[in-house]
């Protein structure tokens, strides 16, 4: 008896499915398992329930000052042909 038993045991470890060794879900998680989309924090929340941002985690943008820059900082989706204004100048002189 103990033989079949100690067999059986041996039978259920080795019928594991392939499914049951993917990676957690929410589908296939508890109720209370939140996976979240791979952002990190940007702060942590008190006792209390509130929440607070610490500046440091935030992203930080440098921009350069372009006062007086000949081009502009808008890229239209439709551009004009350049090439054919500047062939069309060059013939004319």
């Amino acid at each position: 008896m103990t033989l079949g038993l100690l067999l059986g045991i041996g039978r259920s470890f080795r019928r594991k499915r392939a499914s049951s060794l993917d990676i957690l879900s929410p589908k296939r998680a508890p109720r209370d398992f939140y996976k979240g989309k791979n952002c990190k924090p940007s702060g942590f929340h008190t006792r209390k329930g509130g929440y607070v941002v610490q500046p440091d985690k935030l992203p930080n943008y440098v921009v350069p000052d372009l006062t007086g820059f000949k081009l502009k900082p808008y890229v239209s989706q439709c551009p004009v042909d350049v090439n054919k204004s500047n062939e069309s100048t060059e013939a004319s002189k």
